[in-house]
C-alpha cells in the first residue's frame, strides 16, 4: 500500500523510538533491518506487525506471511533505519516473553554473566546457531537482545536461539548441570572433556565471571594462550570453546 504523509509520520515516529530499550519495553516491538534478517524472520514463529519494503523487494520476494506492508523508498529507508546503506527491507515485530526452558540431558547451553557489548551478544547467539547450541541463559545486566545491534549481529540467528534472562546466582542454585566456566588457571579446553551436555559459562568483557558464581562452576577451563594478548573477546572465546566441545 502507499503510505500517507499522516501514517508515514506515525511509522516513522515508531520506529524512530524503538531504537530505546524503554519503548521496545513499552511497545513489545523491535526492528529488523535488511533483506536477509528480514527474510528469517518471515520464516520463524515471530509475529510481525509490519514490513516496510522498497518496490525492487517486495517485487522479487513475494512474502509468505500475511502483514501490513508498506512500499517505501530508499530514501525513506534510510532515514528512518540505523543502517546507512538499507536499500531493501525493513520490519517491525513483537518481542516474545521471556520465558524459562528446560535443559536435556544431552544438550549444552550457553551462560552469560554481564555479558554488556551488543556486537558481542549478537555475535555469540550467531556462534550459538552455527554449533546447533539454541538456548542462551544471560543474567539480567546482559545486553538487551532486542537491541539492534544484537539483532544485525546475529545475521539472523536471532529467530533459532532462545533467550532467557535471570538472576544467574538463583538459577545455578537450582541447576543440575555442570558447569564450564572461562579462567585463565582453568584446564587447557584442548583437553577438557565436555561430556554430552553442560552450561558454558561466559565472563563480563572486563571483570571476567563474578565472584559470586564461582561456586556453582563444576569444570574450570582455559583458552590457552601463546603470544602476548591480555585476553580475548568475550564471542570469540565462546567460539572456540563450543568448537572444542564439538570435536570432543
Amino acid at each position: 500500500m502507499a503510505v500517507s504523509n499522516a501514517k508515514w509520520a506515525r511509522t516513522k515516529k515508531l520506529i524512530t523510538s524503538l531504537r530505546l530499550k524503554k519503548y521496545r519495553k513499552l511497545e513489545q516491538c523491535f526492528v529488523v533491518e535488511g533483506a536477509k534478517s528480514v527474510l528469517e524472520l518471515l520464516d520463524s514463529d515471530f509475529e510481525i506487525s509490519m514490513i516496510l519494503g522498497t518496490p525492487a523487494f517486495l517485487d522479487e520476494n513475494k512474502l509468505s506471511r500475511d502483514v501490513e506492508t508498506l512500499k517505501v523508498s530508499q530514501r525513506e529507508l534510510e532515514s528512518i533505519g540505523e543502517f546507512k546503506t538499507n536499500d531493501t527491507v525493513m520490519a517491525v515485530a513483537r518481542m516474545k516473553a521471556n520465558t524459562p526452558f528446560t535443559i536435556s540431558d544431552n544438550e549444552f547451553v550457553i551462560m552469560l554473566d554481564d555479558v554488556r557489548d551488543p556486537g558481542n551478544l549478537g555475535t555469540i547467539i550467531r556462534t550459538a546457531d552455527w554449533f546447533g547450541i539454541n538456548k542462551i541463559i544471560a543474567s539480567e545486566e546482559t545486553a538487551d537482545m532486542y537491541n539492534s545491534k544484537v539483532i544485525t549481529s546475529t545475521m539472523g540467528s536471532f529467530v533459532r536461539v532462545q533467550l532467557f534472562y535471570t538472576n544467574l546466582v538463583d538459577y545455578l542454585g537450582e541447576n543440575s548441570h555442570r558447569v564450564f566456566g572461562t579462567y585463565l588457571d582453568g584446564n587447557d579446553v584442548h583437553g577438557q572433556q565436555f561430556g554430552v551436555s553442560g552450561l558454558i559459562l561466559i565472563g563480563n568483557e572486563s571483570r571476567g565471571i563474578s565472584k559470586e558464581l564461582e561456586p556453582f562452576v563444576t569444570d574450570k577451563i582455559t583458552i590457552p594462550r601463546y603470544g602476548s594478548a591480555e585476553s580475548l573477546n568475550a564471542a570469540i572465546a565462546t567460539a572456540v570453546i563450543c568448537d572444542n566441545l564439538r570435536r570432543h
